[in-house]
């Protein structure tokens, strides 16, 4: 077992203290219940310079998600944006009326318009851009854009944050035929035809080395008894996490290396990840997944374009 990186958080305090606020937030959103109108949107833009990220962070971070650093001289991974993005993400749902406490990772657009040079400070806008509510839950879409004076869109990410609404107390009730209820849909699998060209042993703590990477410190991914009194068996794998080892493992087993290839990328965190575990990641044409075994449920699904 690999040491954790415990030396790592220093760095991360930023995103830290922002996950704290939001979660301080929502505690008193729960003991106040949930009041006030939708933000207009989008919503202003919060914006931040930030010093470059420090090289041993960035080495250690590769490594553990499998990539190869020597790939990424003087460039930053894009798949790191969370660590410095994180922050101004969460100050763009202050005031939204959700319960924030129940907020779920849905998924992740990223648009690679130039590499992000790894010695230089970034500039970092990020924007609430859209509110998707439908009754029974609420997706939150926001937009980070971090760049340079030079090419200030060379990175730009959406995260799609969904929180599920609770139901009327009335719901159903009244007279007359019930209503109708809809479908569940089909969980995502593997197609029995895609080829595999990645295969991951995870350990317990890959979620507390991870954490210790990027600064995301959410409990249900590192402490056991808070996974499982969030109703999961085991802690689960930051959907970020399984995101960056599949790039990586794009990198590796599609683009022979070449981390300057993917142009855009679009996924789906469609199950949680149970740790520890052994998957695999499987292609087929531009499309991708993370399973167990072809024909099996998928944790993460996902389309990308090259240059």
């Amino acid at each position: 077992m690999a040491a954790l990186p415990y030396r790592h958080l220093r760095h991360q305090l930023p995103v830290i203290a922002s996950l704290g606020h939001t979660a301080f937030t929502a505690l008193r959103q729960a003991r106040g219940g949930v009041a006030g109108a939708a933000p207009a949107l989008p919503s202003p833009a919060i914006e931040a310079t930030i010093k470059p990220r420090d090289p041993e962070l960035v080495r250690d971070y590769v490594r553990h998600v499998g990539g190869d650093p020597g790939s990424y001289k003087g460039v930053l991974p894009p798949h790191l944006f969370p660590q410095w993005g994180f922050p101004l993400a969460a100050r763009t749902l202050q005031g939204v009326p959700y319960p924030l406490l129940k907020v779920l990772n849905g998924g992740c657009r990223m648009e690679l318009n130039a590499p992000l040079p790894a010695d230089r400070p970034l500039r970092v806008v990020a924007r609430l851009v859209d509110i998707d509510d439908d009754g029974r839950r609420a997706v939150l879409k926001q937009q980070v854009i971090t760049g340079t004076d030079e090419v200030p869109d060379a990175l730009v990410a959406y995260l799609y944050a969904i929180v599920p609404l609770p139901r009327p107390k009335d719901a159903g009730a009244g007279a007359g035929a019930p209503a109708e209820k809809k479908a569940k849909p089909e969980p995502a699998r593997v197609p029995a035809t895609a080829r595999e060209i990645g295969y991951w042993k995870l350990g317990a703590d890959a979620g507390l080395a991870f954490a210790m990477l990027t600064g995301d410190v959410n409990p249900v991914h590192w402490v056991p008894a808070y996974a499982r009194a969030s109703g999961f068996k085991s802690t689960i794998l930051h959907g970020f996490a399984t995101m960056a080892r599949a790039i990586e493992g794009l990198n590796r087993g599609r683009f022979a290396g070449d981390v300057r290839r993917l142009r855009t990328w679009d996924c789906k965190f469609t199950r949680p990840l149970l740790l520890p575990a052994q998957v695999g990641l499987y292609v087929e044409g531009d499309a991708l997944w993370v399973g167990a075994a072809p024909g099996g449920p998928a944790y993460l699904t996902a389309t990308f374009t090259t240059t």
